[in-house]
């Protein structure tokens, strides 16, 4: 982030021009999906249920575990999901056991903490004490981490899928009290689960710019650069290979979707499909707002219909880079104050509808801990689960996947009422915009850098790209 400070503002100015080309909407009808009964999709309650399923479901696997997140963190929680899956495969010796997370994420430390060798170092550590029978590979989506990384979610166990946008670290996993709240979904069904599988096999076990990071000498970067090419122009031309049943009496429409790149990306062109076919209502839940274009445009369409919104986003302070004022302050701390002036604008845009109570915005806040919840709730019949960031980045630059729910008989309807109702109670609903802090009231370090990043309309290149 210190070197986008000293980007030039031509330079903002190319990357921000590029505009997706004009094309048909798309209509959700043709989609192909699994019918997965009601009674097999579980809503889990929270991040130690989350860990404890998935602890349980790693301690039960006889064929196969293939987890895919954007980390792995060597911290406890990390250190114990690892112990975890070692132990499965000593008492399993031909089970498959592969771990999939973002290569240039796990070669780098922290944001804002010294050099490291990253996570890496924890898998080499593992292998050399362990011995083999736990694969880890690292993904590289770009050359660069700053223009994209692997944020596909999904935990494959035998015939179970295990879904939700959180890694695998200490907060995410709520292992010393303070937790990262996500949603948590464990779907169990054969035919899902053997799609997730087999596209990580299709696409990432049989390229060469996906290597191991378990091993001593792994290749660096710039060697990868073609074989990175050839994946990224691959991935632009993935789908998940999904079987097209119809739907039981107990049965729930299930559909994974693929999302990377600007153009012809499906999963972005369904969660625009799913907002333009609301009739009455719409949820949708993002940590950072920042919303794409389309995003804001589908939303201002459905207020003009008519149509009842509700958008909940994580208060400031409970951003992953809330630096509180008493600390330190470093130029990543800037994040969730840039964040607030979107949604400030977006609020002084939408006063009406806001007083009118068409659009209600929920800020979540929930003592010293953060909000990481991405998806759709639309109308009682439609959900999407997902770990697209509904941001521009996502939008276009990060690989992504999601689970479209069609449920015409509301199956499903008490679950997702019930996690609507529980992350309601840690939030407030916004009155007016005036609520939100002015800038004119943040810290004067933060003042200062958002001022220069306007001056050269660096702000606008920081909401494309983090």
């Amino acid at each position: 982030m210190n070197n986008l400070m000293t980007t030039p503002a031509r330079l903002a100015r190319r990357m921000l021009s590029p505009l997706r080309r004009a094309k048909a909407p798309m209509g959700l009808e043709g989609l192909p999906a699994f019918a997965v009964p009601a009674a097999a999709i579980e809503v889990l309650d929270g991040p130690v249920a989350f860990r404890r399923v998935l602890l349980e479901q790693i301690a039960q696997a006889t064929r196969r575990i293939i987890i895919v997140a954007l980390y792995l963190q060597d911290d406890e929680a990390g250190r114990e999901v690892l112990e975890a899956l070692y132990a499965a495969r000593a008492r399993q010796p031909a089970l498959q056991v592969s771990v999939l997370v973002d290569w240039h994420r796990a070669q780098r430390g922290l944001i804002g903490k010294q050099k490291s060798a990253g996570n890496a170092g924890l898998y080499r550590a593992y292998a050399e004490r362990f011995g083999p029978g736990v694969d880890i590979y690292g993904v590289p989506v770009q050359n660069r981490e700053l223009f994209g990384v692997l944020h596909l979610k999904g935990f494959v166990i035998d015939d179970a899928l295990l879904y939700s946008g959180a890694s695998l670290n200490d907060v995410y996993l709520a292992r010393h009290g303070r937790y990262r709240l996500d949603r948590y979904h464990l779907l169990r069904h054969r035919g899902l689960a053997d799609a997730m599988a087999a596209f990580v096999e299709r696409y990432f076990l049989g390229s060469e710019a996906v290597r191991r990071l378990d091993v001593a000498q792994a290749p660096s970067t710039r060697a990868l650069q073609p074989a990175i090419r050839a994946l990224r122009q691959t991935l632009q031309q993935a789908r998940y290979e999904v079987a097209d049943e119809t739907p039981g009496p107990q049965e729930v429409a299930v559909t994974p979707l693929l999302g990377f790149g600007r153009s012809d990306n499906v999963l972005d062109d369904a969660l625009l499909a799913v907002l333009r076919g609301a009739r009455e209502r719409v949820i949708v839940l993002t940590p950072y707002f920042n919303l794409p274009r389309p995003l804001r445009a589908a939303l201002g369409q459905l207020l003009r219909r008519g149509c009842e919104i509700h958008i909940m986003v994580g208060d400031k302070t409970a951003n992953d880079f809330y630096i509180p004022p008493e600390q330190p302050f470093t130029t990543i701390g800037l994040l969730p104050y840039l964040y607030e002036n979107n949604l400030r604008r977006y609020a002084q845009a939408h006063r009406r509808q806001i007083a009118n109570g068409q659009l209600a915005i929920h800020l979540w806040r929930d003592g010293d801990n953060s909000y990481h919840l991405k998806g759709l709730f639309v109308d009682d019949d439609v959900a999407v689960l997902t770990g697209h960031n509904l941001n521009p980045r996502a939008w276009s630059l990060d690989l992504e996947n999601a689970l479209l729910l069609r449920d015409p008989s509301r199956l499903l309807w008490s679950r997702h009422q019930a996690e609507w109702a529980a992350l309601q109670r840690h939030a407030t609903r916004l009155v007016d915009y005036r609520a939100l802090e002015s800038p004119r009231q943040y810290p004067s370090a933060v003042r200062k850098q958002l001022q220069r990043l306007s001056r050269v309309r660096l702000d606008r290149l920081l909401n494309q790209l983090l």
